[in-house]
């Protein structure tokens, strides 16, 4: 990382356009996302692979921030940049969650699960737990 921002500062100087982050780097950033997303507060979400791919699209954006004169620990930095990249992922999501909730609370979905005129409803019933169930995103 040391030798990578070392070749990004000499573009600087020279007025060349960036390099190109090498293959090892990118698959460290991969590495720290998907072992990360493993932890038991990321591991349940149904958008793991979501949140893995906007930790590394940060991690490429933010390795020109990386200063290796205030840190010698470039772990920890991308460890971060992962981190907070999850936790918009999940805002991003439950909002997402509480607009479909609204749209069908307001749609009046329950109607439609009370059962026929013999009433039997279970078969409704189950319907409508299989939908609660992918709302709450189990």
């Amino acid at each position: 990382m040391i030798e990578y921002r070392r070749s990004v500062d000499a573009a600087k100087e020279t007025g060349a356009s960036k390099p190109q982050i090498p293959r090892y780097i990118g698959k460290c950033f991969l590495d720290i996302a998907e072992h990360l997303s493993m932890r038991p507060n990321f591991s349940n979400y149904m958008y793991r692979q979501d949140m893995v791919m906007d930790a590394v699209e940060n991690c490429v954006i933010y390795c020109y921030n990386f200063d290796p004169e205030k840190s010698k620990n470039p772990f920890s930095y991308f460890t971060q940049v992962c981190w907070y990249a999850f936790i918009r992922r999940i805002g991003k999501e439950k909002r997402q969650i509480d607009i479909c909730d609204k749209i069908i609370s307001k749609s009046g979905f329950e109607e439609f699960f009370t059962g026929d005129q013999l009433g039997t409803s279970s078969d409704f019933n189950s319907i409508k737990d299989v939908v609660d169930q992918k709302r709450q995103g189990r």
